[in-house]
């Protein structure tokens, strides 16, 4: 579900850019919003109460959380507000590239959690879908830096 909430926002906002929205014109921007668009979908389920179960909620993020990690409920917190910053980064042109590498480490840093809640039968998505999906995710958080998968120097453009 959430590769499809990115993949459909980026295709919005890329035919947004086709029908003459200025800011939509490339690949990459409408990448970005995609992408925040993905974020505070997911950064939402941080901050929903445990009655919910239409939706992943905190205490679902929280039992995912691998058990070395001190004060799960607090950092389920703080890493939905570190979405929700970097969402607000992406859209902002002058904060894009910051919030980009930004994110990229949170995906990295985020990722054990999600292998321990697949291994532990937690997570919905199946590990061999959820490794390759959270590079997708770093990847298109690293181009909006100007980074190219296998270079370590920005790009210009």
């Amino acid at each position: 579900m959430v590769l499809i909430v990115l993949l459909a926002a980026t295709l919005v906002f890329r035919l947004l850019g086709a029908l003459g929205v200025a800011r939509f014109t490339t690949w990459r921007v409408s990448a970005a919003h995609g992408l925040a668009v993905m974020l505070v979908m997911t950064a939402s389920a941080h901050f929903v109460p445990a009655g919910v179960t239409f939706m992943p909620n905190h205490a679902d993020m929280v039992a995912m959380v691998p058990s070395f990690v001190p004060f799960p409920a607090l950092v389920v917190h703080l890493t939905g507000v570190l979405e929700l910053a970097g969402a607000a980064g992406l859209v902002l042109e002058r904060t894009r590239g910051l919030a980009g590498v930004c994110l990229a480490l949170l995906f990295v840093a985020l990722l054990p959690a999600n292998v321990h809640a697949a291994l532990a039968g937690q997570e919905v998505t199946p590990l061999w879908q959820r490794v390759p999906e959270q590079a997708l995710y770093i990847a298109i958080a690293l181009w909006q830096r100007g980074v190219r998968v296998g270079e370590l120097a920005p790009t210009r453009s």
